[in-house]
């Protein structure tokens, strides 16, 4: 098992601390953060638990109800979620036997802002391409 810590980005909300990509650069700190969270997503299984999370009625799932959508273990199953976990995307409480999570929006929110291109600015143009 892990220690590692991950900075959960987007507590300041989606104005908050970082301007979106397209309209600066990121700090290598910012990319470094960025890039945790991406990679967690970067998986098939992980994108899956999260849209089945997110997509939830009542706006939350019991690992009960993830675990048979894959042919996958229950360990398997709970790593990646807890990878989701570890990179902010989902929380998650214990009932009982039963783990529950729900999508913590603040992340894919400040995701979506950093990868919006700012209302009515078009991209900058091309370097050296001839026109």
């Amino acid at each position: 098992m892990s220690n590692q810590e991950f900075v959960v980005l987007g507590q300041e909300g989606v104005d908050g601390c970082c301007p979106g990509l397209l309209a600066a650069p990121l700090a290598e700190d910012q990319a470094v953060e960025l890039a945790k969270v991406f990679k967690a997503l970067g998986d098939p299984v992980r994108l899956r638990l999260l849209s089945m999370i997110a997509s939830r009625a009542g706006g939350e799932v019991c690992v009960c109800d993830l675990t048979p959508a894959f042919d996958l273990s229950q360990p398997t199953i709970s790593h990646h979620l807890k990878l989701l976990r570890e990179a902010g995307l989902i929380a998650s409480e214990r009932r009982g036997t039963w783990v529950y999570y729900r999508l913590l929006p603040e992340m894919t929110d400040r995701l979506a802002g950093i990868l919006t291109r700012p209302a009515g600015q078009p991209l900058p143009e091309p370097a050296g391409l001839p026109t």
